[in-house]
């Protein structure tokens, strides 16, 4: 059976997560625009700095720190981040950004998965009008990028993701 292209553009998602270096959660994520892929992103450090995987250990982890918070103690660099930065803010105009996130201890999808308060806005000014994340195999969840806007969480003290 065809798979749809939803979930097509989230196992290439997925594939692309497995090249994250995070030893907590690795995320994949791609641009997808017209039908084409726009750019890929995923988890790890910036270019030159040793990755958590090399240096065997999580600052926010052995901190304690809860998902969804404190990322400036993180080392990396989100996938969606990486994802806008590698790509052309006109390729960007109107596209979807795929998301996957596997937990690291288990390989389990990360529960009910939302793009950190940063990435929203990172993922606003890009022009990206749909996300979609994989929250099973088959099941995902669509988020229109207007609810990124009209629920702004740095006005309500949200934290985590």
């Amino acid at each position: 059976m065809r798979r749809d292209k939803n979930n097509y553009y989230l196992d290439i998602a997925e594939s692309v997560a497995e090249r994250g270096t995070c030893l907590r959660r690795n995320w994949g994520a791609i641009i997808i625009n017209h039908d084409e892929i726009v750019s890929t992103g995923y988890v790890g450090a910036p270019r030159g700095r040793k990755n958590c995987c090399d240096l065997k250990f999580c600052m926010r982890e052995k901190l304690g720190i809860p998902r969804g918070e404190r990322y400036e103690l993180c080392r990396s660099v989100h996938a969606e981040q990486n994802a806008i930065i590698s790509a052309s803010r006109k390729d960007m105009l109107g596209a979807t950004l795929y998301m996957v996130g596997i937990n690291y201890e288990d390989g389990s999808y990360v529960f009910k998965a939302r793009p950190c308060g940063l990435c929203k806005r990172m993922i606003i000014n890009a022009g990206i009008k749909k996300v979609v994340v994989r929250d099973t195999k088959d099941e995902y969840t669509v988020i229109d990028v207007v609810e990124f806007i009209e629920n702004d969480e740095s006005l309500e003290r949200v934290l985590g993701y």
